[in-house]
């Protein structure tokens, strides 16, 4: 049969080396370069909410909002926008949620290499789209076109037309929440205090929505030019406090 001759001993010998030359030069140099493994961001220990920061209006107030700071199952008390993670077993830093495509949190502190990653993916995914469809369009099928081929660009077509609009969501998804400053989490806590606000004749709007430029640029970076750099990192803060709209009145 035609296709055994494609499978020989300096034939598998080749692919077996390409898959290991990629694998060592992509997927580990990628993962050391964004650092998906290293931690979202963890509770530094001993820490302690700031009780004169607080948004109380009175001490008493503030010292019961930072009593409810505290996690039952970390036993510690954990800063802003932290959550305790059921998968790691830890409160991580402005969680956003736990990714199981790279077995991590993303939190504070990768958040950014996780969003640039959808971004990347999605471009990569429409360029591969763009090709397929292209090529099969501008074949001619009526003399090369066979059923086999047919099937394989058709499939081809299906499938990265699906990833494309998957990625494409998620990066609008998280383009959304970037804009805004808010996290997985916090979109769907706030759904329900918008409810409550409405129910008593009042508006809710988030607390760390400072401005559209100014939350790109916490997560992003303050130089454009680095905004698709994953590992310029350096402007991300230590996750224990954050601006507010209330810091800026």
């Amino acid at each position: 049969m035609q296709w055994r001759r494609f499978v020989s001993l300096p034939i598998l010998a080749v692919l077996l080396l390409m898959i290991i030359v990629f694998y060592g030069t992509v997927f580990i140099f990628l993962d050391d370069w964004v650092g998906f493994q290293s931690s979202a961001g963890a509770v530094p220990s001993g820490y302690f909410p700031d009780i004169e920061s607080s948004d109380g209006s009175d001490q008493e107030s503030r010292e019961s909002e930072a009593l409810t700071k505290r996690c039952d199952k970390c036993s510690a008390y954990k800063p802003p926008r932290a959550h305790h993670c059921r998968v790691c077993r830890r409160c991580v830093l402005k969680m956003d949620h736990h990714c199981t495509w790279i077995n991590n949190c993303v939190g504070q502190r990768n958040y950014k290499a996780f969003f640039l990653l959808v971004f990347y993916g999605t471009i990569s995914s429409l360029y591969s789209t763009v090709i397929i469809v292209g090529c099969g369009v501008q074949k001619d099928w009526e003399s090369f076109g066979t059923t086999r081929l047919k099937t394989f660009y058709i499939t081809s077509a299906v499938m990265i037309s699906l990833l494309s609009l998957t990625l494409g969501t998620l990066l609008g998804w998280h383009i959304y929440l970037l804009i805004h400053n808010m996290t997985t989490i916090e979109y769907y806590e706030g759904t329900r205090k918008v409810w409550l606000a409405k129910k008593s004749g009042q508006i809710y709007k988030h607390p760390y929505d400072v401005g559209a430029y100014r939350n790109v640029t916490m997560i992003l970076g303050l130089h454009v030019l680095k905004w698709l750099w994953p590992s310029a990192s350096s402007h991300v803060k230590d996750g224990t406090s954050f601006p507010t709209v209330r810091d800026s009145l």
